[in-house]
């Protein structure tokens, strides 16, 4: 049987080294894009020892002759676009530079593939953040979107382009719509490893407090291993379409931060309201997490909540991994690399 090839941009990234991990266990021969500035951040491709088993190619989603190059030394059967400026709080900092990655890199793919005529599939990640300030308790494939910030702007217009190129060239398009999920690999600029990382150093001595922002933000947070094998399975399914992918509960960031302080086994209490609310360590009386506004974003999301039943029903697929174990894992590692930081 003639071995599948694999394009993974954003390979690097958090969702990029578990999908290179899980398509190289099928047999998959893995290539992965990434930019020149970001091979300092192969550690994830390391860390689950897949570094030496993927194909590192250097370019730009953002230069459409660079990407033909690739197209044109491989031949790809699977493309799976990952690579994304996606750091909300940043896309307001980065509105162009987000746009052009996020939205013309997406264009960019898909003319080729349109181009190239000989069936290749494409994945691309969708994010919950287009549902925005979304009406719906919850939001599955047919709610309404509405994106609250530069980063989930680019994503819905790089959706509709799958969905337009599907529609008017036949194409096996699909895009997941994907809500919040985390895990050890998850970077440090997002809230939930900002988390696990900055109490770990508390409890190690390493750092005083913990600086956030809104306290009362939900989320629906599922462990980013379990949500590639449903970016497989939309790939392999007869007919291309668009799935919510998600746990169906949500959390606040105190709830994650409660959670965290529990595996941590840390005696606390919060005191205080709005800006002046913060975490305590019962301990010593002193403060460990303490608000600070400037991390309030210019237009907040509160709530998000993802219907996945139709990806249960038509995929098969569902989370395994809950809130407790996805908080107690980051904590683990997170108290782990704190502590190795002392021996390198």
């Amino acid at each position: 049987m003639t071995k599948k090839t694999a394009l993974i941009t954003g390979i690097t990234g958090q969702d990029g080294a578990y999908l290179a991990r899980f398509l190289l266990k099928k047999n998959y021969k893995v290539i992965g894009l990434e930019r020149r500035s970001a091979r300092s951040f192969n550690w994830r491709l390391e860390k689950l020892n897949i570094n030496d088993k993927v194909i590192i190619e250097d370019t730009d989603i953002k230069e459409i002759n660079n990407l033909i190059r690739i197209f044109d030394k491989y031949k790809v059967d699977e493309v799976y676009n990952l690579a994304a400026q996606s750091f909300v709080y940043s896309s307001f900092q980065n509105p162009i530079e987000t746009s052009l990655v996020n939205s013309i890199g997406t264009l960019n793919l898909l003319e080729i593939i349109r181009n190239k005529k000989n069936k290749i599939k494409f994945y691309q990640a969708s994010t919950s953040e287009m549902f925005g300030e979304s009406k719906s308790i919850k939001q599955d494939e047919k709610t309404l979107f509405h994106p609250r910030s530069p980063y989930a702007t680019s994503k819905t217009f790089a959706h509709y382009s799958v969905q337009n190129y599907r529609e008017a060239y036949n194409l096996h398009a699909v895009s997941g719509i994907l809500f919040n999920h985390e895990s050890p690999l998850r970077g440090e600029e997002f809230i939930t490893r900002k988390i696990t990382l900055g109490l770990s150093k508390i409890v190690l001595k390493k750092q005083k407090n913990l600086k956030i922002g809104n306290l009362y933000a939900k989320r629906d947070w599922g462990y980013a291993d379990d949500y590639v094998e449903a970016m497989w399975k939309m790939l392999q399914s007869k007919k291309p379409d668009d799935y919510v992918i998600a746990t169906g509960k949500n959390h606040s960031i105190k709830q994650f931060i409660n959670e965290s302080i529990k595996a941590l086994k840390l005696k606390t209490k919060w005191v205080g309201k709005g800006l002046n609310e913060k975490l305590i360590n019962t301990e010593n009386n002193k403060a460990i997490i303490v608000i600070d506004k400037k991390f309030f974003r210019p237009t907040e999301v509160n709530i998000l909540k993802g219907n996945y039943q139709k990806a249960k029903r038509e995929l098969k697929w569902k989370p395994k991994t809950n809130f407790s174990k996805l908080v107690k894992m980051m904590i683990a590692s997170d108290l782990e690399y704190v502590k190795n930081l002392d021996k390198n």
